[in-house]
């Protein structure tokens, strides 16, 4: 079977009430479109063709990409019309039609529907509902066949009634979809031309309309508002939480955990409250991440420790390091094992040797650690001139003292030591003290100044 895809994205979602075109709007950092296209390059299709209309190059200029066909919907006159400007670009024997507002729907539930497809047969997912408000209703024979789907403005009141609602998605025979097109009419309360008449029609011509359904409702669900949006986020969340802590990770609170990314975990993972993790983390064995944690883009080794508030991003921590709490380690960073980062600590493309420490209050930007040095309290590497960048070596067992500015680019060798309160501008030799602060003065008969009493 050769599998193309449409995806229908042209709408523009006034309930929003956004400027931001009602696609592009994110659940778990992406948005609503870039999920279904990612679900739906993971059914290997020969192309996938996006119907876009409302704000088309916002969304075309978000999501640009070589398997990517934009098709432009000028108007927007229904599904139907969104679907016939798709079908001059297939050339495969399949074609799946999906929604761009619908972004949770699952892979495994589309491999299911794509099933149902044959020269003589069509795939349609339906969804039993509690509550089918504002859906096309299914409308079967006394056979259990479906013959029909009616939308809810056009229903009378036993087609009301029926609580199997309408998805959208269908799985077709290409050669069909053409002739399916041309014989659309708008002749309806809304005057538009609905890609559901394809169902009667299909019917019509003897083909047999075989039906699949999520195993959860909320595959399915669409974003027409904020509230919507923000139901759809909550479920993604607690259905990526369910999936981690099926893989060994403890969760504190799996209502208290975002994923906006791809997450790799190893064994017992634990995760406390409020923490958020964004684009590719890498967790392995034994680690433990505190309350109200940001990591982004990050590789935690075998026992690594984050402490609470900490954000990590572009960061690498080796074996059995920790970090915070309240550390910042931005782009760059890395500490090699057993390496210590503690609170209130700033790394910015700094690398920290086996064993080396940076206890507290410090600031560490292109710089250069040996294993095993001791970083002091208060310290800076003054690494930008204003034009450029420059870099700190310090190398293995040195000892900064605390409230230092190292002054780059300066190199301290292994084994020195410098003294507190020290700015440094100078290269430091293997086992020498370095003092570089002014010569303290003690003034006698040193009177304060007295405030100045208003008249």
């Amino acid at each position: 079977m050769s599998l193309e895809i449409v995806i229908l994205a042209a709408g523009q979602g006034t309930r929003m009430r956004s400027a931001l075109p009602k696609v592009l709007h994110p659940i778990a950092g992406n948005s609503m479109l870039g999920h279904v296209i990612h679900s739906a390059r993971q059914l290997d299709p020969q192309r996938i063709h996006v119907v876009i209309g409302h704000g088309a190059d916002a969304v075309r200029e978000r999501l640009a990409a070589d398997d990517l066909n934009f098709v432009l919907q000028d108007k927007q006159l229904g599904t139907g019309h969104a679907v016939a400007q798709a079908v001059p670009f297939i050339t495969a024997n399949t074609v799946l039609i999906l929604y761009g507002d619908v972004p949770l729907i699952e892979v495994e539930t589309l491999q299911r529907l794509l099933k149902q497809v044959a020269p003589q047969q069509l795939g349609l997912l339906t969804v039993e509902l509690d509550d089918p408000t504002g859906y096309g209703r299914i409308v079967r024979n006394a056979d259990g066949q479906v013959t029909a789907i009616v939308e809810q403005k056009d229903a009378n009141e036993a087609q009301r009634a029926i609580t199997e609602g309408n998805t959208g998605i269908l799985a077709v025979p290409a050669e069909r979809l053409g002739d399916w097109m041309s014989r659309l009419s708008n002749n309806n309360a809304q005057g538009e031309y609905y890609l559901t008449d394809v169902i009667a029609m299909a019917v019509a011509d003897g083909l047999v309309v075989a039906t699949e359904q999520p195993l959860d409702a909320m595959e399915v669900q669409g974003a027409n508002d904020r509230r919507q949006l923000a139901e759809l986020e909550r479920h993604y969340q607690l259905r990526a939480a369910r999936r981690l802590m099926a893989q060994g990770v403890t969760l504190r609170d799996p209502a208290r955990f975002d994923v906006r990314g791809e997450v790799s975990v190893g064994r017992d993972v634990v995760i406390d409250i409020n923490v958020i993790l964004e684009g590719k983390v890498v967790i392995e064995d034994d680690v433990i991440i505190g309350p109200n944690c940001v990591i982004k883009d990050s590789t935690l080794r075998k026992g690594v420790v984050i402490k609470a508030n900490s954000h990590l991003d572009g960061a690498v921590m080796g074996e059995g390091s920790d970090a915070g709490p309240f550390a910042r380690l931005r782009p760059g960073s890395v500490l090699e094992a057993r390496a210590h980062v503690g609170n209130f600590v700033e790394l910015k493309n700094a690398h920290l040797g086996e064993g080396a420490k940076a206890g507290h209050l410090t600031y560490l930007g292109d710089a250069e650690v040996g294993a095993r040095t001791n970083i002091g309290a208060g310290t800076i590497t003054c690494n930008y001139d204003g034009a450029n960048k420059w870099k700190t070596v310090l190398g293995e067992d040195v000892f900064i003292g605390s409230n230092n500015s190292l002054v780059a680019p300066v190199d301290i060798s292994s084994g020195a030591t410098t003294a507190a309160g020290s700015t440094l501008t100078q290269n430091v030799d293997n086992g020498q003290l370095a003092v570089g602060r002014a010569r303290q003065r003690n003034i006698d008969g040193w009177k304060r100044p007295e405030k100045i009493k208003k008249p």
